[in-house]
């Protein structure tokens, strides 16, 4: 990244932010209601896809400069939170649209970005999967691209694909972005939480992409928008992951609030015993303490951005960190609600359904065990010179 570019680009902070927070709290009743329906068709109904477009909220990652809001991280982690509170499956398609649109918008060139995102309500909605990487191969003003991939998360409701893939030719891991019509779509998402995600595997065929709408997978130089965009695919990530696990851990120890004044006063209710009185308070303080963290991190890491400068490596070694406590502080939480909800937990209805979206959203490779490691290898000094690619920690 040149030192103009750091220079001149400071993050900017959404004055479309209570807007829209006050337009999702509109349409939260809207979508708990239909919850039960998005997992039944495994992806989000159309009363829910509408809402949502028509509510702006997918302009939260979309530069300002072509029409977006360009929340800042803070900004972000909250709209994730209030979508996620409401329907955890809603809240990670929303996470992964907005992030991976806005990302594009950012990291290509204009002669793209002129046509994904031509102004007003008029944009791209762009999913799909960076973790596994295909097979591209030079060819004239472009590349040849082909591979297979899974978990692309929000694939119905998007417009265009967004996939990674290796080039031997020139040794570059790349992020290639093509219409939707050009991959082979393989309804195979048949699992235990997030079902209304619409998590799907897709298959490319050797199809051609030009060079405009390629960029390589560690670029953290914006083409577009301001210093939230210097944060990189996965730090962009972290911020999506950590909205989540807050709204689902706050919506599931909610319910267990609502639960438990039901039940109290009933005959040997465990809700008025002191054994559930101190692990609801436990519970409680775990929450408050994790999303105090998670805005504490983000607070430094808005300062520096601000600052012109990138995140070194001890703030993103705290991101990922905060990151990883956050979802399995959440994973607590919902573990000690289903532990007093007793068999109201069983059956069908929000906390079977948030209990088993919670465990789903653990799987993610972000707050896997590998990367927790590699946290605490950094800030025990035991890697002093090492240095943060995508998920790894590389010494140099």
């Amino acid at each position: 990244m040149t030192e103009q570019t750091l220079a001149t680009s400071r993050l900017h902070v959404s004055d479309e932010f209570d807007a829209l927070m006050e337009r999702l709290d509109a349409i939260t009743p809207l979508l708990k209601a239909n919850a039960d329906a998005n997992e039944a068709g495994g992806r989000l109904t159309p009363e829910v896809e509408a809402a949502l477009k028509e509510s702006g909220a997918y302009k939260v990652g979309i530069p300002r400069s072509l029409g977006g809001y360009e929340f800042s991280p803070r900004q972000v982690i909250q709209a994730i939170e209030k979508i996620s509170y409401a329907d955890a499956s809603a809240g990670w398609v929303f996470m992964a649209l907005q992030m991976i649109t806005g990302t594009t918008a950012a990291w290509l060139p204009e002669e793209a970005t002129a046509e994904l995102f031509p102004g007003g309500d008029e944009y791209a909605l762009i999913a799909g999967q960076g973790t596994r990487l295909g097979k591209a191969v030079k060819a004239d003003g472009g590349y040849r691209l082909s591979g297979s991939w899974s978990f692309a998360s929000g694939m119905h409701q998007a417009t265009h694909i967004h996939t990674a893939a290796f080039c031997e030719e020139t040794g570059q891991a790349l992020v290639f972005t093509l219409p939707k019509e050009q991959a082979t779509l393989i309804d195979n998402w048949d699992v235990m939480g997030l079902r209304a995600t619409g998590s799907i595997d897709y298959v490319i065929e050797d199809v051609f992409v030009p060079e405009s709408y390629v960029y390589e997978v560690s670029t953290m130089d914006a083409l577009n928008g301001g210093a939230i965009y210097h944060l990189g695919l996965a730090n962009m990530s972290g911020i999506c992951h950590t909205g989540w696990a807050l709204g689902v851990a706050r919506r599931v120890l909610d319910e267990m609030k609502d639960l438990a004044q039901k039940k109290s006063g009933a005959p040997g209710a465990s809700v008025d015993t002191d054994q559930f009185h101190a692990a609801f308070a436990q519970a409680e303080a775990k929450l408050r303490s994790a999303r105090a963290l998670v805005m504490e991190t983000w607070a430094d890491n808005e300062a520096t951005l601000d600052e012109g400068e990138l995140l070194s490596t001890e703030q993103e070694t705290l991101t990922r960190l905060t990151l990883n406590n956050t979802t399995w502080s959440a994973h607590d939480v919902v573990m000690t609600v289903y532990k007093w909800a007793a068999t109201a937990a069983l059956r069908s209805g929000d906390l079977q359904r948030f209990f088993r979206d919670m465990h789903a959203g653990t799987q993610h490779v972000t707050s896997g065990p590998v990367v927790l490691q590699n946290c605490g290898r950094h800030l025990a000094g035991l890697a002093p010179n090492a240095h943060w690619v995508f998920l790894e920690l590389k010494d140099q």
